[in-house]
């Protein structure tokens, strides 16, 4: 028998479950980052061409999140769910046997399309969760999220260096297997709400758009937040290669757990976006986010720098998104998915063109140029977001 919504509250197996797969599915896309080093030495290409690979698989999820995530309005949402992670598991055997570039190019790709799970679990939680909790509840199961991204890098860098790149993507394919059983176990059934075809399903992420301005404004925040945090994260493997540092792919993927310092105060932030103005705290938080690349472009050559940096960058981006899907996760409650698909669409699309530049700008101006990247585009979604605030209290 089905269950269906109305029969459930977000109890705290469910919102754990939901927030050990959201976890667990996110880092797939991530695995790979601090692996580009070892990935490019293995296919014999050069570290601009490496970070393609990256850029590849934040395209596949944008993507992914366009095709796969409104159908949760659409059809059951666990089912749906069940169905994606076989495929996500597929992309994951792909990747770990790419014998060329290009196979690794495609596994990539799709490994990015199938793992949406986390943009499915995000607005199934806030659809359970009581109204007062929304903000808490959510940002408990984006700590989840937030700690996956940038733990998946630690791991990842440390199981390349002791077994190889293509060890991670085995065992990943082996943890996809067990997220499968527990939410086959545990996540309950959520009927769809839309009662249309496919077409007026995807005509009416337009409709959103236009009716929507605080999705529009928080879309594109997230997209030049993410873009920041994206170019950062591609190059930083190749800066820690080189002198002074000299370090390969477990040091950089230790950075991941730094980071995690940062994405711990995802549930603070989730609890303050209940309770206070929003515009006001995501000017802090963005903030946050340019001082950081100051930090980087100014310290450079210091490891303690680095570290003060990624704790700042990633306090100022996850608080940021946090605060945005509280916002739009309040605007229309029978499209939750589809206002969750415009805004991590553009979120990753964001990320996407962030990679892109950054990979084309380390060929010539290497760390600066990548530092001048997260400046001009901090400074940017600052000005956006300030004057935005200040033409809707006129």
């Amino acid at each position: 028998m089905s269950i269906t919504a109305h029969q459930h509250k977000l109890t705290p197996l469910i919102l754990w479950t939901m927030t050990l797969a959201t976890g667990f599915v996110v880092a797939n896309i991530y695995y790979n980052q601090p692996l580009l080093g070892d990935i490019a030495h293995d296919f014999k290409i050069s570290n601009g061409q490496a970070g393609q690979i990256s850029m590849f698989t934040q395209i596949g999820y944008a993507t992914g999140l366009l095709l796969i995530v409104p159908l949760a309005d659409m059809f059951k949402r666990k089912r749906l769910m069940l169905i994606d992670l076989a495929c996500v598991f597929a992309a994951l055997m792909l990747v770990a046997t790419a014998k060329s570039l290009w196979v690794m190019a495609l596994g990539s790709f799709l490994l990015g399309v199938t793992s949406i799970i986390p943009q499915i679990l995000l607005p199934m939680a806030a659809h359970l969760a009581n109204p007062e909790e929304r903000g808490k509840k959510i940002g408990f199961i984006m700590s989840g999220l937030l700690i996956g991204i940038l733990l998946s890098r630690t791991v990842s860098g440390i199981v390349g260096e002791h077994l190889g790149w293509r060890s991670m993507f085995y065992i990943a394919a082996a943890l996809m297997l067990l997220m499968w059983m527990l939410i086959a176990l545990i996540i309950p059934e959520v009927e769809p709400q839309h009662k249309g075809n496919y077409g007026s399903l995807m005509r009416s992420l337009i409709t959103l758009i236009k009716e929507e301005p605080k999705l529009r404004i928080a879309a594109l925040r997230g997209a030049l937040c993410f873009a920041c945090f994206s170019a950062f994260w591609t190059t930083l493997v190749f800066l820690l290669r080189e002198p002074p540092f000299n370090e390969g792919s477990a040091v950089a993927g230790a950075f991941g757990l730094i980071g995690a310092f940062g994405a711990l105060a995802a549930s603070l932030i989730g609890r303050l976006s209940d309770k206070s103005n929003p515009d006001r705290l995501i000017t802090y938080t963005l903030l946050l986010l340019l001082v950081s690349f100051i930090i980087f472009f100014a310290f450079s050559h210091s490891m303690a720098g680095l570290i003060v940096g990624v704790i700042l960058m990633d306090m100022g981006v996850q608080a940021t998104h946090i605060s945005n899907q509280s916002i739009i996760f309040g605007l229309n409650p029978s499209a939750r998915n589809r206002i969750n698909t415009v805004y991590m669409v553009s979120y990753f699309a964001g990320g996407s063109a962030g990679t892109f530049l950054a990979s084309r700008v380390w060929g010539t101006f290497h760390w600066p140029g990548v530092c001048v990247i997260g400046i001009t585009l901090s400074v940017i979604v600052l000005l956006v977001h300030l004057l935005n605030s200040k033409k809707s209290t006129v």
